[in-house]
């Protein structure tokens, strides 16, 4: 618990929320995927041509659409049993059972599939699915081979950079995802998706680079109306100032937060961290009422009453103090046992994948 007393740590609390933050990108990287892009269009083109003359494979994708993913595997298959498909056609339809895998809950066998489409067809779509895939099971020095191959090949595409960047932060590199991200978002500025996993990677990371901040200056510059924009800045100006803020800093960042908070009502951690600003400078009224507000805000958050029970003792309210002790461990246990089966799921996956890895594996070029 010791961390959670860190005033200058805003949304880190040592490994238990690296963790967690590490799997919370992954997931977040794998929404990436669901983007339209024209190579995967072309490549569903050729497979249905391959299949035009029973309408197999139209047939195979409105299956896996309304969710009878078993029938959908077995037509796949039989269209990959097929004699002289072109690579294109195969491609897509490894990469169409992927899919299917991954909803049947068959990870290991999704990458295997994904890994078959992109060496088939490296297109960004494929490789980044693959990259993905191995990421969300946190096989990071796999996707991060994956992940460089596909920015090499696609230099301008945004999502392998974040893909990248991702990764490294699983791996423990923080610096280098640091960097990608913002090349990422120097591709083009407007787009906020690196920006948003550069906020929630700083919020589980002690150490601020200037790149990091000055790329989320340049969100809340460029998206003034945009409450998480306003948030991330927030932060990272008070983690930049390493619990020494003077008072104009000070300031910003109650400014930030109050319009992040304005912006999005339901924004606990804004709340939450204004709380944090009032008590540094000794403002205990004004920090249990932000606390309080957070909990409103997002009930499941834990974080929020830990302090508030911190606050609650330091103006002498024990008992209220002890009641939120009490929630905050209900739920910090509730969190870390869905955490914890979730690791035991991953693990799972990379045992598999250590004792079964393909042979065939493309290293990226030097």
């Amino acid at each position: 618990m010791a961390g959670v007393a860190d005033t200058t740590n805003l949304g880190g609390h040592g490994s238990d929320t690296v963790v967690r933050t590490r799997e919370g990108l992954a997931r977040d990287t794998a929404s990436l995927s669901k983007e339209a892009t024209s190579d995967q269009s072309a490549a569903s083109t050729a497979a249905r041509e391959e299949s035009a003359r029973d309408n197999t494979y139209e047939l195979a994708v409105a299956d896996a659409k309304a969710g009878r993913y078993e029938n959908s595997r077995a037509k796949i298959r039989a269209l990959l049993a097929r004699q002289g498909l072109v690579p294109q056609a195969q491609a897509e339809l490894h990469h169409l059972l992927g899919d299917v895998e991954e909803k049947l809950n068959n990870p290991l066998e999704a990458v295997r599939e994904y890994q078959r489409a992109a060496e088939l067809n490296p297109s960004e779509t494929h490789l980044f699915d693959w990259g993905t895939e191995l990421l969300v099971h946190r096989a990071a020095e796999p996707s991060i081979e994956v992940f460089a191959k596909g920015n090499r090949l696609f230099p301008r595409s945004i999502r392998m950079l974040v893909g990248l960047g991702v990764a490294w932060y699983a791996r423990g590199s923080y610096g280098q995802a640091v960097q990608c991200l913002c090349e990422a978002s120097d591709l083009n500025p407007n787009d906020p998706t690196p920006y948003l996993f550069l906020g929630k990677m700083q919020n589980a990371e002690a150490v601020q680079s200037n790149g990091l901040v000055e790329r989320l200056e340049r969100f809340v510059g460029l998206q003034p109306e945009n409450p998480l924009a306003n948030y991330y800045y927030a932060v990272a100006l008070w983690k930049q100032a390493n619990g020494a803020a003077d008072a104009k800093t000070s300031a910003e960042v109650e400014s930030l937060l109050k319009k992040a908070v304005h912006l999005d009502p339901k924004l606990g951690v804004g709340y939450l961290h204004l709380g944090v600003l009032y008590s540094d400078r000794g403002d205990l009224p004004k920090a249990v009422s932000a606390y309080q507000q957070a909990i409103e805000a997002s009930p499941q958050m834990e974080e929020p009453h830990y302090r508030l029970a911190q606050a609650y003792r330091r103006i002498g309210e024990k008992a209220k103090a002890q009641h939120e002790l009490q929630l905050y461990e209900r739920l910090s246990k509730k969190t870390k046992e869905d955490a914890e089966r979730e690791r035991h799921e991953i693990q799972q996956f990379v045992f598999a994948m250590r004792d079964a890895q393909p042979a065939s594996q493309p290293q990226p070029k030097p």
